[in-house]
């Protein structure tokens, strides 16, 4: 069960550094100079977060010893990336005149519901790591 827990927790954080690298790319064309591409450290930190989660977070799983860092560390990646793709959503939304029925599919919710189940497979990970996982 750890194994596959462990295996969950990495394959989730693999699918949000994919989908945030494909979405935020940090290097970018330097709007002053065409044919420039220069590094954007606010895309770079959108792409970190997830980087985090799937070595350093998957890593501190693996011992019972810092198990407990990694549900701290995971939960704090969580709560800010929440935060994070809300006020983008908002943000945008407010930009542009989407109709409040399509900010359902159209807005970082279903992003937001990923990143939940993210920290629910840390919690049921650490729970078994210390013996609380109940039946």
């Amino acid at each position: 069960m750890r194994k596959s827990l462990l295996a969950a927790l990495f394959l989730i954080a693999l699918g949000g550094f994919l989908l945030h690298y494909r979405i935020h790319h940090f290097m970018i064309p330097d709007p002053l100079n065409p044919g420039q591409i220069i590094f954007s450290c606010t895309m770079f930190l959108a792409t970190l977060l997830p980087l985090i989660d799937m070595f350093v977070v998957t890593t501190l799983f693996v011992w019972n010893r810092t198990a407990l860092y990694g549900y701290l560390l995971n939960g704090l990646i969580v709560i800010y990336g929440s935060i994070l793709m809300a006020h983008y959503s908002i943000m945008q939304f407010s930009i542009k005149a989407i109709p409040l029925a399509d900010w359902w599919l159209k807005s970082t919710l279903p992003d937001i519901a990923i990143l939940w189940a993210d920290f629910f497979i840390g919690k049921a990970l650490y729970d078994l790591i210390t013996g609380k996982l109940q039946k």
